[in-house]
């Protein structure tokens, strides 16, 4: 298992190419992972213009007869290539001799919901099984993955310069705490934005929030839109108008007037991209606005068209969620726009700092990709932070050490080893009072185990109510990985003794990658 550790635009996918073609040579299969659906199309394009053989691919936004006859071209070796996302891994092939996971890190990876499974864990599973390398690539690397590295289970391969003539961009941090901001840019931003149009170039402007504003507010009561089925603030949306849960998708007609006090003054608070599109396009009037996130690509043919606007290198304004952080190359992009750095900063899960780490170096890696210099600026309100000054001033392996040696002090992954244990219900204390007997069974198993195993809960998640689901969770920590499954399989045997109510639901997420 080989980990490619590459900084953005080094060249991992030509890598990756000279790699398969050894393969190829032999009459072998090729197998590779991409993180989102979005990215499939622009990876296919670049592998069947360097390769003969057939390229097929294998993702949810295809048809079942789509999906079938890829699915038969790699299980009777017609195809050569394969690339899809995480369900892929299961493919049959007939002669398979290697498989690539593009951006190793990300979450998509994980299924999250019904059947739970890592399919970069499983990838690795497979290639050991079979015998055949396995190159993980990434420009921000998981903690799990550099900790492998450093014991010896991986091998890692370090891309630490730019391909070609590109340099590394200029990075700058705008505090923006005692700011008067024009929907949500600074005037120094904005200045910036100006300077690189005029020249001619693109701007990349993220911020990782959908819908137009993420509250609406009575401006006499206080009132807030909320989600009658979970316990979460409703986001608005222009296009349509409406108000939608992002966790549980339910949608309704934008209110007219406050569902407490009647009064008709209702006001947005926050900002979204689409009020960005909105404010962007009054702004510049003469560049176009290309907006991405899942609201803006839910047709794939609209989405390749924006692409195939994009990569003709014309100058033009992209805004968009981490979707556009992935993966994707254009050229042309001279300014990276951080606009709200700071969401990620004070997550309640533990993984929230890496995980903002990795979406900012990822969005900065767009910028000054070819010969032109880029420039990266990032606005905070908390611009003196620790984290944010060693993503700016040091290398994300130099922050990944800092966060390594968090870890290892608080004795959490890739140190230890984890489990959750979930219950929902239509009441709180129903998935409480499950998981309380739960814990008495755990206790009962941890004494076959020497008590190796810690426990922590129940508790109600952070999200403590979702879908009209009271959620509740159990954590179990352990130093061994093997000991965590001998552990689970014995506790879920006696769960599965017990009398559950019947409103009640429950799952077991082992390697958890998140805790919400």
């Amino acid at each position: 298992c080989f980990l490619l550790d590459g900084v953005t635009g080094s060249g991992k996918t030509e890598v990756y190419m000279q790699a398969m073609q050894q393969k190829l040579c032999k009459g072998q299969q090729c197998l590779i992972l991409v993180p989102e659906i979005g990215l499939t199309p622009q990876t296919l394009a670049v592998f069947r213009e360097r390769f003969e053989c057939p390229v097929a691919s294998i993702h949810s936004g295809l048809t079942d007869k789509e999906r079938l006859t890829a699915w038969n071209d790699a299980k009777d070796g017609t195809a050569g290539i394969l690339i899809g996302t995480r369900s892929s891994i299961f493919t049959p092939f007939a002669n398979l001799g290697i498989i690539v996971i593009d951006e190793e890190h990300d979450n998509s990876f994980k299924q999250q919901e019904g059947f739970k499974y890592s399919a970069r864990d499983v990838a690795i599973m497979r290639a050991r099984e079979e015998q055949i390398p396995i190159i993980l690539g990434s420009a921000t690397p998981s903690l799990e993955s550099l900790q492998n590295t450093i014991a010896k289970k991986f091998v890692r391969l370090c891309l630490d310069y730019r391909a070609g003539k590109a340099i590394a961009s200029t990075k700058t941090i705008i505090d923006t705490t005692n700011q008067n901001l024009d929907n949500g840019f600074s005037e120094q931003l904005l200045y910036k934005i100006e300077q690189h149009l005029a020249s001619k170039k693109q701007v990349l402007v993220f911020i990782n929030r959908r819908g137009f504003a993420p509250t609406l507010t009575c401006q006499k009561c206080g009132w807030v839109a909320e989600c009658d089925n979970c316990a979460s603030q409703m986001t608005m949306h222009i296009k349509p108008p409406s108000i939608r849960c992002h966790h549980c998708g339910i949608i309704t007609d934008l209110p007219l007037e406050c569902a407490n006090c009647r009064n008709n003054k209702l006001e947005p608070l926050g900002i979204g991209t689409q009020k960005l599109e909105y404010f962007l396009k009054s702004r510049f009037q003469s560049t176009p606005v290309f907006r991405v996130d899942r609201d803006s690509t839910r047709s794939k043919f609209f989405f390749q068209s924006m692409l195939d606007k994009i990569n003709t290198g014309e100058s033009c304004l992209l805004l968009g969620t981490q979707m556009i952080a992935k993966g994707h190359h254009f050229p042309n992009i001279t300014l990276v726009a951080v606009v709200n750095a700071d969401m990620g900063l004070f997550s309640p899960d533990f993984r929230g700092q890496e995980q903002m780490a990795q979406t900012i170096t990822q969005v900065c890696g767009r910028a000054g990709r070819a010969s032109q210099p880029g420039e990266v600026v990032i606005q905070s309100r908390h611009a003196s932070h620790t984290i944010l000054h060693n993503l700016v001033n040091r290398s994300y392996n130099d922050f990944a050490k800092i966060l390594l040696q968090e870890r290892h002090i608080a004795d959490m992954p890739p140190f230890s080893q984890l489990a959750l244990i979930k219950a929902q219900g239509k009441r709180l204390d129903t998935a409480l009072n499950f998981l309380k007997k739960v814990t008495i069974l755990s206790d009962e198993v941890n004494v076959q185990f020497d008590h190796q195993v810690n426990s922590i809960g129940p508790i109600p998640a952070p999200i403590e109510k979702r879908a009209g689901m009271f959620r509740s969770q159990l954590i179990l920590k352990t130093k061994k990985k093997s000991t965590l499954q001998q552990f689970v399989l014995i506790l879920v045997s006696k769960i599965e003794t017990l009398r559950v109510p019947p409103s009640v639901r429950w799952s077991v997420d082992v390697d958890p990658i998140e805790l919400m």
